[in-house]
């Protein structure tokens, strides 16, 4: 391991122990909370990508979505990578969701439907039905939200599948 990847990885580290810590810090405490987050994304070049998700990721979790989306904006725009690409296209959705423009979060998040499955498959069908429902389109969401549940369930999971594509299928006459 070379000397980037050893302080990358002690970064993450120290993140990941702040994030763990995130429960600590109350209301009263969100800026004391997102304080240390910038602290840690300072230690990055001007502009890292990683450092912009991260702000990010602290403005939306302590309720300034409007302040998350320009910086989750820019982080995709400097070619932040990895699952922190993924995370920050549905948590930017998600964010978009709660300022008001649910349209462009499911514009964002459609695309993700049909790339390669992984573990954040059942969060991209959460919010993107949350879009949805805020656009009218419950029907969609709740296929989206039965689809992704269905292979969770112990049983039933072909008619709930079943079930989804039934709500969104047309109905033949």
């Amino acid at each position: 391991m070379c000397e980037g990847e050893v302080m990358n990885a002690d970064w993450e580290q120290r993140v990941a122990e702040v994030w763990n810590s995130f429960e600590a810090y109350e209301e009263d405490r969100a800026a004391e909370f997102r304080a240390l987050i910038d602290e840690l994304a300072a230690e990055l070049p001007e502009g890292d990508p990683l450092g912009l998700f991260e702000r990010a990721c602290a403005f939306d979790s302590t309720g300034y979505s409007d302040r998350a989306v320009p910086l989750y904006q820019e982080a995709l725009d400097r070619g932040l990578g990895g699952s922190h690409k993924q995370r920050a296209v549905i948590q930017l959705a998600s964010s978009l969701r709660n300022v008001g423009r649910a349209e462009e979060g499911v514009a964002l998040l459609t695309p993700e439907l049909v790339g390669p499955s992984n573990e954040l498959d059942d969060a991209v069908r959460s919010v993107l039905a949350l879009c949805l429902a805020d656009l009218g389109r419950e029907r969609e969401g709740l296929a989206l939200v039965l689809g992704a549940l269905a292979p969770h369930l112990p049983r039933y999971q072909r008619s709930m599948a079943h079930y989804a594509r039934a709500l969104v299928e047309p109905v033949p006459s």
